[in-house]
């Protein structure tokens, strides 16, 4: 493996940066809850994701009376900044401390800007629902493995934007959903497809055919960063469909197409791996749902 993979795709073992990535998960979800506090609804959901920047994660666009403002994840400088359209900033320094004490220093430093917000305290998708302002367990920060996971974003967001340039029918941005914690594309079809689910975030993101890609670091309980694809509602016959490339496959633990990021990063061009993964479980599903193909230019 090259030296140049390795800068742009870095090695990410979940067992050396759990701590972390559970750290920077919570601060994510405050930020994120303040955009969906405080953004216009849109359809499934997308006015709560982070969007990858240069430099790290930012929620764009929030409104708070006639202040509008955004709040950047500087994972260069590692510090939160905070900005108003008038022209003012503050900042909040990311390192080893706790949830609780970024949840207070975050809503104070929104309060010196006359931006009051309430949002709810308890963790999303995630298998500790401390409330945030309670969370002094989660504590850690690690540069060298932020700094790691910055740069797979930066190259996962370049990719998973050329796949989404081919496509000319209703597609998601490329964003940062902090609750799964993942970067995401999504292809519509345009068909509705009432899910029925009881969960409401579930019920509005999956109202309509969906086939979707992405790049997520894992969890405890799938501790293995990924690329990853799916359909929703399922198909059938789905799972026996054959892709590329070669080291990626159906894995029934989590019912989805997957490419292992290490093994992504030992192709000879992960990037052509990835676009490879991208494109092939588009048609696999798009071919068993008959997806009308003039939407792929």
């Amino acid at each position: 493996m090259s030296s140049t993979n390795d800068h742009a795709w870095p090695a990410l073992p979940f067992a050396e940066w759990e701590a972390t990535y559970d750290t920077v998960h919570m601060w994510t979800q405050i930020v994120g809850k303040t955009r969906l506090k405080l953004s216009p609804s849109q359809n499934h959901w997308w006015h709560v994701p982070l969007y990858v920047t240069p430099r790290g994660l930012s929620a764009p666009g929030m409104c708070f009376g006639s202040i509008v403002f955004d709040a950047e994840f500087d994972f260069v400088a590692h510090e939160l900044v905070i900005r108003t359209s008038d022209g003012r900033q503050t900042k909040v320094r990311l390192f080893a401390r706790s949830v609780a004490d970024f949840y207070v220093e975050y809503m104070a430093a929104l309060h010196s800007l006359g931006i009051e917000v309430k949002i709810s305290r308890k963790p999303q998708e995630f298998d500790d629902t401390t409330p945030f302002d309670e969370d002094r367990h989660h504590a850690s920060y690690d540069r060298e493995y932020v700094e790691r996971f910055r740069r797979i974003l930066l190259s996962s967001d370049r990719v998973l934007k050329e796949f989404r340039s081919s496509f000319i029918g209703k597609s998601s941005p490329v964003h940062f959903f902090w609750g799964s914690f993942d970067l995401a594309v999504t292809r519509f079809n345009g068909k509705a497809a009432p899910s029925g689910a009881a969960d409401p975030v579930m019920r509005e993101a999956y109202s309509h055919e969906v086939i979707s890609c992405g790049w997520w670091p894992g969890n405890r309980a799938f501790p293995h960063a990924s690329f990853y694809a799916y359909a929703a509602p399922a198909i059938a016959g789905l799972d026996k469909e054959k892709i590329r490339p070669g080291s990626a496959g159906w894995d029934p633990q989590v019912s989805e197409f997957i490419l292992k990021y290490e093994a992504a990063r030992g192709e000879g061009s992960p990037d052509q791996a990835v676009l490879d993964f991208c494109r092939s479980t588009y048609e696999a599903a798009a071919n068993l749902e008959h997806w009308d193909t003039s939407l792929v230019r």
